[in-house]
């Protein structure tokens, strides 16, 4: 990426229902410039998908937890990732180092339904441990993406 693939992404980053024609204002190009960049930087897989930031308390789902996961020894860790990939309430879900085998971050209704995603993971035989951290309020907030419906 350039400097001019850069600005166009930070630039859309912050809306990205921008026109072509105000983006190419920004960096000196036409609007057909522009959309050949924004063409490539998508084949390229530097941008993945065009979205939406949603309110996470619009859609009923106020509880922000993080769960430290490590997996029992029995556990299939390629089944797990596919469960963790499969699961809507599921926002983020990275293998990490150190005592806990992967860190999750997901919205959920309520604390019943946290409750019932941790009893899932031990019902299909995932989960060894865990610890669950949740989010009394988020000073600085990443952007909420709602799951894709299916």
């Amino acid at each position: 990426m350039d400097t001019i693939d850069r600005t166009i992404v930070d630039l859309l980053a912050q809306d990205a229902r921008r026109a072509l024609a105000d983006i190419g204002a920004h960096v000196g190009l036409s609007p057909s410039a522009v959309n050949e960049r924004l063409r490539r930087l998508v084949a390229s897989g530097a941008i993945q998908r065009f979205t939406v930031a949603v309110e996470a308390q619009a859609l009923d789902l106020p509880i922000l937890a993080f769960v430290w996961i490590a997996l029992s020894e029995r556990a299939d860790e390629a089944a797990f990732r596919a469960h963790a990939a499969a699961d809507p309430q599921i926002e983020e879900c990275h293998h990490v180092t150190g005592d806990w085998s992967y860190l999750v971050k997901m919205r959920t209704g309520s604390l019943a339904d946290l409750e019932t995603f941790l009893a899932g993971l031990k019902q299909l035989g995932f989960l060894g441990r865990s610890q669950t951290v949740l989010a009394l309020s988020s000073p600085v907030a990443g952007v909420f993406v709602p799951p894709v419906a299916s």
